[in-house]
């Protein structure tokens, strides 16, 4: 299952101090949690959709509910939660493991279907909400290398850069 994490930041005078605890602290704390195998942040360039973005890939929703996920990572926001806006969660069935993105490729997301990826020749990962908002109900993944892409190409479509490697447990 597919775990997605997004939201804006609200203050710009801490948001690089916030972004170092995210990427540094939080992420590795979040891989360490037995059911987690994956996860990876991004930064959107473009589209309708939050600034922040992190994939996770987990075993089940019972791995979200755990107290061990409580303990060393899930929730622990509470410095800069006056800042965290537009917060959303959704938990996907889908793909067993998300795909790792490259720092020459933009990871592009499609909340009106898989023709949009496919018209680009990309081969599109289907999501399909099955807890925490479910919404948006369904999106469609893929990744395209940067020396590709096209401005034009890409209308209608949230547009991410990597903001990290993507961590395996």
């Amino acid at each position: 299952m597919i775990y997605t994490v997004e939201c804006n930041y609200a203050d710009p005078a801490s948001e690089a101090e916030w972004n170092g605890f995210y990427s540094l602290e939080k992420l590795p704390a979040l891989i360490s949690v037995s059911g987690f195998s994956a996860s990876q942040r991004f930064k959107a360039l473009s589209g309708t959709c939050p600034a922040y973005l992190a994939l996770h890939s987990v075993d089940t929703l019972a791995v979200l509910q755990s107290d061990e996920y409580r303990q060393k990572g899930g929730g622990n926001f509470s410095r800069w939660q006056s800042h965290i806006t537009d917060w959303r969660r959704n938990l996907y069935a889908g793909p067993d493991q998300v795909v790792a993105v490259g720092t020459n490729e933009f990871l592009l997301i499609s909340e009106q279907g898989p023709h949009v990826l496919i018209e680009l020749g990309l081969t599109p990962l289907a999501l399909h909400a099955v807890a925490l908002d479910k919404t948006p109900a369904h999106r469609w993944l893929a990744k395209l290398d940067c020396a590709q892409a096209r401005a034009s190409d890409l209308q209608g479509l949230n547009v991410y850069r990597a903001m990290t490697v993507q961590l395996q447990s």
